[in-house]
């Protein structure tokens, strides 16, 4: 008798539908549709320095509940139209988490957020959020983990990221390379820079790679590369923070260096904040001064916010808070809109 020698630690396998169903299913809208590619081109914009603004992304740091998400959405549409000459304002709708060892994995993943791993209901739940949120007039963006799970939703993604944990991935710099919409690539969690200018780099030239099409079929896709990959910088675990002006101009002179474009992102949150969700504030405003006095590599900035400030822990039998985070802690919303004021009186005195 033969030995087996395959799936020996696979338990279940259970179908998955196809990113082409789903997007039957679920269908952008032509308006929703134009919103997220005229986005994309006005990022595209900020990042070559052709439009004077700076791009916000700003939101929860992950999406469990989608009424919640798509009530922060509705407010921080309405406050849109007051920096639109300033910022260049993009919601973060995140659904994977990053997980060290294990834990919640994201609203894909567990939707019920009790490990029933209703990895289609997820994927459901995601793609009709997004439809919601860029239908009333608010371009998302999110971060591209599990490399296959964007075939589902890229349609409505105006910007990308790359975290920290997987910006040495080589399927992922690949990924990237075919993506369709700028894409911030973070320093690695110790604050390391060199890995994620590699990333960019890698990001920027063709690649061939077995993948999914659409259908759900097994291809080999071929990219052209991403000329708007940039870089993010989230502070380290080891380096430290590295939102302020000295530490921006080293990494724009490193990227220079590797005949890149100078230019970056700042995330307020993680390391620049040494996870203190309040000190987020510290950190924008710092980064605000920066561009109002002029030549500045920064591009945008990340802010982690929700309609509730801090964050909570799930505990058995008891009802979550409504619109707080279940990881990160962000700041709350009413928190969030000083932030935007003085970055945009930032722009307009630069």
């Amino acid at each position: 008798m033969k030995a087996r020698t395959d799936d020996l630690r696979i338990e279940r396998v259970r179908p998955l539908i196809s990113p082409a169903v789903l997007q039957e299913e679920f269908p952008l809208p032509d308006a929703a549709a134009q919103l997220t590619d005229d986005t994309r081109r006005a990022i595209e914009s900020i990042l070559f320095g052709q439009d004077p603004r700076l791009l916000v992304i700003v939101g929860p740091c992950s999406i469990h509940d989608p009424a919640a998400a798509l009530e922060y959405a509705q407010r921080l549409r309405a406050v849109v139209p007051k920096y639109a000459d300033t910022l260049q304002i993009v919601m973060r709708v995140y659904f994977e988490k990053p997980r060290t060892v294990v834990g919640w994995k994201g609203l894909i993943n567990d939707p019920g957020l009790d490990g029933s791993y209703r990895i289609n209901q997820g994927l459901r739940l995601a793609r009709k959020l997004l439809i919601d949120i860029t239908s009333l007039g608010m371009p998302a963006g999110t971060e591209f983990l599990d490399t296959t799970l964007g075939q589902f939703y890229t349609d409505t993604i105006a910007w990308g990221a790359i975290g920290a944990r997987t910006a040495e991935s080589q399927i992922h710099r690949e990924l990237v390379s075919g993506l369709s919409m700028p894409v911030g690539i973070k320093n690695r969690t110790d604050g390391n820079l060199e890995v994620s200018i590699d990333a960019i780099q890698a990001a920027r030239h063709r690649h061939l790679f077995p993948s999914l099409t659409k259908e759900g079929a097994p291809a080999i896709l071929e990219t052209r590369g991403n000329d708007t990959a940039h870089l993010v910088l989230r502070g380290g675990s080891t380096s430290g923070p590295n939102f302020g002006a000295e530490a921006v101009r080293a990494a724009a002179a490193l990227l220079a260096a590797r005949g890149l474009p100078p230019v970056v992102l700042v995330d307020c949150s993680h390391g620049n904040s040494q996870k203190q969700h309040a000190r987020q504030r510290e950190v924008s405003f710092d980064v605000a001064a920066q561009v109002a006095a002029g030549e500045s590599p920064v591009r945008g900035v990340m802010i982690e916010s929700h309609l509730v400030g801090g964050r909570q822990d799930q505990v058995a039998g008891e009802p979550l808070v409504y619109g707080q985070s279940i990881t990160d802690a962000c700041l709350s919303f009413d928190e969030t809109l000083p932030l935007l004021d003085r970055l945009s009186e930032a722009v307009q005195q630069q």
